[in-house]
């Protein structure tokens, strides 16, 4: 009984681990639907309204290597509750807001905490399930969350907007995070310190957290300045410079922030890089996605939301079996197939017509795009954290936290950009566009975002075939796990 009982603590911490991951995403995207309402609550301009995203966002790439080390040094479970607790107390504070300044500057110090309690996260579930089927398990979990919050955000976003105002889209990580907190305080086990000296690589976390930032800051403005204007290339050069001396620092330093030898694992390199093409592929097709269903389709929020579910549903289905497909035929197949599942359902929703109806030509797309999001996110995972050293768990965690982030931004201004590109060049024959050539035109850009973004899913079955490596788990393998 007591080894029963035992069991099922044991995934009660993956419970709590998703529960704090689903909050970090979800706030990503449940954003965006209120984004109206709030400015005309606060009266906000454009340029100032796209801050209360972009100030998390920045936040939340910058200083997830930082807080990835942070779990290695100081511990994964204090570092982790310490970031459910922040998170949760701004976003009281985010809903208690009295000016769009005000929210902005929060939304940053959210993000920040964010950037502890992710990776943090992580790197237990990594330390706390065996490798093998039992972590794989544990990973469909993450995966299904981290891939399909963000769906889950728009329709919840939609309702609590709709029915209960937009402030409730930061007080519902309230009652969560003090969930997680109590919970996770009496289930999750202490981790002391992976390393003796806690010395921190204030130079390398200063100069890498410095470019991860500014880099997201350029990804998401140069639609606005021009890929080619004098302040984006300032930005991209002033990331490259600050990189170029993290690098360096790292180099000659005793205990480094990123040991630069875990890039040598053919793994982790690849695997990070998939990542940033997933994500980018991802973030832009919900961006999209959202676009062609309120401006063409005419969808309200709540509707919007709704057509989102059939994506985290697909993604629940495949990411639930994808533990049992790897441990028949390991993660390298899944990933030189899955992601051409994704990319197969971005073409087709490249060929939805203006009138087009949900259930003909919407959903069979969405489905296709989720199936295969779920086998690939899961996998990615495996690839990237197999053989990982227990010291470097948390190094490990911020890093595919990182690749994710920084595709999304990647992914998000590559695709609006060209979007707007496609946009005004349709337009400029037609000096007086009527209601009904303006469809004509978001309907074309949007077809173009979809086929460029299928073409992400596509690079990243290369990048599988040329650089995944099939490696066999050091731990034992364990028998199949009950639902989780």
């Amino acid at each position: 009984m007591a080894n029963k009982k035992g069991e099922t603590s044991h995934w009660l911490i993956l419970v709590l681990l998703a529960l704090a991951q689903f909050m970090v995403v979800l706030d990503i995207s449940i954003v965006n639907v209120m984004l109206p309402t709030v400015q005309h609550a606060f009266h906000m301009s454009e340029t100032s309204l796209q801050w209360i995203i972009t100030a998390y966002t920045i936040a939340f790439g910058g200083f997830l290597l930082f807080g990835g080390r942070a779990a290695d040094l100081f511990g994964r479970r204090r570092v982790f509750l310490t970031g459910v607790a922040v998170f949760a107390i701004i976003s009281l504070l985010d809903g208690l807001s009295q000016s769009g300044g005000m929210l902005i500057v929060l939304r940053g110090f959210q993000g920040l905490a964010g950037a502890f309690m992710s990776p943090a996260a992580l790197s237990i579930v990594l330390v706390t399930y065996k490798e093998g089927h039992e972590r794989n398990v544990a990973l469909s979990v993450w995966g299904a969350v981290a891939s399909g919050g963000a769906a889950v955000g728009v329709l919840l976003g939609g309702i609590l907007t709709q029915y209960l105002g937009w402030r409730w889209n930061f007080f519902i990580n309230v009652p969560v995070g003090i969930f997680v907190l109590i919970w996770g305080s009496r289930l999750v086990p202490k981790h002391e310190a992976e390393e003796s000296k806690k010395s921190v690589d204030l130079l390398g976390a200063a100069s890498v957290t410095a470019a991860l930032m500014l880099l997201v800051y350029a990804l998401t403005k140069a639609p606005g300045y021009g890929w080619t204007s004098h302040l984006t290339l300032t930005y991209f050069a002033i990331s490259i410079v600050l990189l170029a001396i993290f690098i360096w620092n790292e180099k000659r330093v005793e205990r480094p922030l990123v040991p630069l030898s875990i890039f040598k694992t053919r793994n982790i390199s690849g695997a990070n890089v998939m990542q940033i093409c997933v994500a980018a592929g991802l973030y832009a097709t919900f961006f999209f996605s959202t676009l062609f269903f309120q401006e063409v389709l005419h969808y309200s929020p709540v509707k919007t939301g709704i057509a989102f579910l059939a994506v985290p549903l697909s993604i629940a289905t495949t990411a639930s079996t994808a533990p049992h497909i790897i441990k028949r035929i390991g993660y390298k197949k899944i990933l030189t197939v899955a992601p051409l599942l994704t990319a197969g359902g971005l073409f087709w929703l490249g060929h939805v017509p203006e009138n087009g109806g949900y259930f003909g030509h919407i959903m069979p797309g969405m489905i296709l795009m989720g199936l295969g999001l779920g086998l690939t996110f899961v996998s990615i995972l495996v690839a990237a954290t197999t053989g990982v050293a227990g010291h470097l768990s948390g190094l490990a965690s911020g890093l595919i936290n990182t690749a994710q982030q920084i595709g999304g931004s990647l992914g998000l201004a590559v695709l609006t950009g060209i979007a707007a590109t496609v946009t005004a060049r349709y337009l400029s024959s037609r000096p007086h566009p009527t209601a009904s050539i303006l469809g004509h035109a978001n309907t074309h850009a949007d077809h173009v975002g979809f086929y460029i973004a299928s073409c992400f899913y596509v690079f990243a079955v290369l990048l599988a075939v040329l650089i995944i490596k099939q490696v066999k788990s050091r731990g034992p393998t364990e028998t199949p796990v009950a639902a989780v």
